[in-house]
């Protein structure tokens, strides 16, 4: 017969085996409030019941039974590997010790004797519970300890290592007897500094936890980071027993972080620091300089004509020119200096000397020279040169956005007068800024509003005085300005993109103005139209001539085409 009591699941279960139900019903009636109760009256019976997925967490089993008596079931129980790990306690009415002593033997965890005093029965089956549950949280830490990926030591009061698990060993490379009884501080690396490690103990000592990275050695002498955590264990009376260390190579961790790191501070094009990285080393350089009482120069490079370069022969020639000149001018600073690359062709150096001045000023006539050298970027040979504004700390500002502001405005000062130079910052230059602000925002206005025109100036042939053609030149009208001159708002054009509209504009208005001569009567009038390099580079130049003269009825001839400015002077 199997009966079962109280299945609320939430109380340890016990198996009772007993043939005589007056036996059961004292152990249940004892045992009922505090634990569930599952009943066998025979060995068959209790063995179905203990190999069931409710496994009961403690049998108290009969030792004469008819049948198969309690030492058979006993034997029975420990032979399968599903219940061989069951507490037993033996219930018998034969008290000697010769049978206590053979029941043990047996595999029994504790024996009783009938009739059963019941707070004994209590105690017994409270104390092997507890024993058992203690006994699985052993077997769970030793298997943590054995099979953890973290590396695991533990050091006595004094510090001194007793136990080390196989995580500990194929990280740090150390066998356990190599380092039992040794202090952890043979896994030292020597970076770790001893204030930190003051501190380290000091929240040890106080609140019995740490944990934090640092960095230790390995056998083999190489240096890893690691995330450790240390935990104390204290005796009932509150004093160390032992300390327990966990920790875990993150060099792989770390190694992730900097290039994250690395990524957003640096340009991908060129690797050079970018404008993050340079705002805050440059907030740094400013606080060692003020300290130290040196000085700091921010140099603004701006490459001369590189969109004409970009645009005409595309971005992947601009790049290689971009990360070659990146190179030069790491180059040309020493290694304490910082070369940065803002976007584009704009990049910044900031160093920091005793005369300020007069150290940039050295580093400009190098970057001159370097820069201005021949380039092969993709078989094509380039040339391009810098302009390079100049601002000094604390001179010239107090804050980043003054200094980069005022380097700025040096920089476009030395691309007014005449590009490939360099110009230090001064307080005057401020109104020359203003003034191109002024003409690159008129400029988007003069071909909607009309303020070009066209100049037809006569070429004459030397040996006779005969004109023989007239050359286009663009003249600029500005209502406030007045006549603006070629010179000043050409390279503005140009970099501001603008000149190839104005090249289609100068193209269509001249072969217009020749078609008008020509009904006019004027056949033999030839002109010469200049064309801007990117319009001379572009694709379907051809075509887009060809369009144009049909369009006027010029397929006849009497027109040219020039590779000077647009404005009169030479293309370089």
């Amino acid at each position: 017969m199997i009966q079962t009591v109280d299945e609320t699941g939430k109380k340890p279960l016990i198996l009772l085996v007993d043939d005589v139900p007056a036996n059961i019903h004292v152990l249940a009636a004892a045992l009922k409030a505090d634990y569930r109760i599952k009943i066998a009256v025979n060995g068959p019976a209790a063995l179905d019941l203990a190999g069931r997925h409710d496994k009961p967490e403690l049998i108290l089993l009969d030792v004469m039974m008819p049948g198969m008596n309690g030492i058979e079931v006993m034997q029975e129980l420990r032979s399968r590997p599903a219940t061989k790990d069951i507490p037993v306690i033996f219930v018998s009415a034969d008290s000697s010790e010769q049978s206590q002593v053979a029941g043990l033997d047996l595999g029994a965890d504790d024996y009783l004797t009938k009739p059963v005093v019941v707070p004994v029965l209590m105690a017994r089956v409270r104390n092997i519970l507890q024993r058992k549950c203690a006994e699985a949280q052993l077997r769970l830490a030793a298997h943590v300890f054995d099979h953890s990926g973290e590396a695991i030591m533990i050091t006595d009061r004094n510090n001194r290592i007793l136990q080390v698990n196989p995580a500990f060993i194929r990280l740090t490379g150390y066998t356990a007897s190599e380092v039992r009884g040794k202090s952890p501080s043979i896994l030292a690396s020597g970076k770790t500094t001893p204030d930190e490690y003051r501190a380290m103990w000091h929240s040890i000592n106080e609140t019995g936890f740490w944990q934090g990275e640092i960095w230790d050695r390995h056998k083999d002498g190489c240096v890893y980071p690691k995330l450790l955590t240390i935990s104390v264990v204290r005796s009932v009376s509150g004093l160390v027993d032992y300390y327990i260390a966990s920790f875990a190579d993150i060099s792989a961790q770390k190694a992730t972080e900097e290039k994250i790191r690395h990524i957003a501070h640096h340009d991908p094009l060129t690797d050079l620091p970018n404008r993050l990285h340079l705002q805050i080393s440059l907030k740094q350089t400013m606080l060692l300089v003020r300290r130290k009482e040196e000085e700091a120069a921010v140099m603004f490079i701006d490459l001369d004509r590189f969109k004409v370069i970009n645009d005409s022969l595309g971005h992947q020639v601009g790049d290689g020119l971009l990360i070659e000149v990146a190179h030069r001018l790491k180059h040309s600073v020493r290694d304490s200096d910082l070369v940065a690359r803002l976007g584009g062709d704009e990049f910044v150096i900031v160093l920091t000397d005793k005369n300020a001045a007069h150290a940039s000023a050295h580093v400009a006539d190098k970057i001159l020279t370097a820069l201005s050298k021949p380039y092969l970027v993709k078989g094509i040979n380039l040339r391009t040169t810098p302009s390079i504004g100049i601002s000094l700390y604390p001179h010239d500002g107090e804050t980043i956005e003054l200094l980069m502001k005022n380097a700025d405005t040096a920089m476009y000062h030395a691309k007014a007068v005449g590009r490939n130079n360099y110009q230090f910052f001064r307080a005057e230059m401020k109104h020359l800024t203003n003034d191109r602000l002024l003409l690159e925002h008129s400029l988007h206005e003069a071909l909607e509003k009309g303020q070009f025109y066209l100049h037809y100036q006569p070429q004459v042939k030397p040996e006779n005085g005969h004109v023989i053609g007239l050359e286009v030149l663009l003249r600029w009208q500005h209502p406030v300005l007045g006549n603006v001159p070629p010179d000043q708002f050409i390279p503005v054009a140009e970099e501001i993109g603008l000149i190839g509209r104005l090249g289609e504009w100068v193209l269509n208005t001249a072969c217009a103005q020749l078609r008008d001569w020509r009904d006019q009567g004027f056949k033999d009038v030839r002109i010469a139209v200049n064309l801007s390099v990117q319009q001379l580079r572009q694709a379907h130049l051809v075509e887009r001539v060809a369009s144009v003269l049909r369009a006027n009825k010029l397929a006849g001839g009497g027109f040219g085409i020039g590779n000077h400015r647009i404005g009169g002077d030479a293309e370089s």
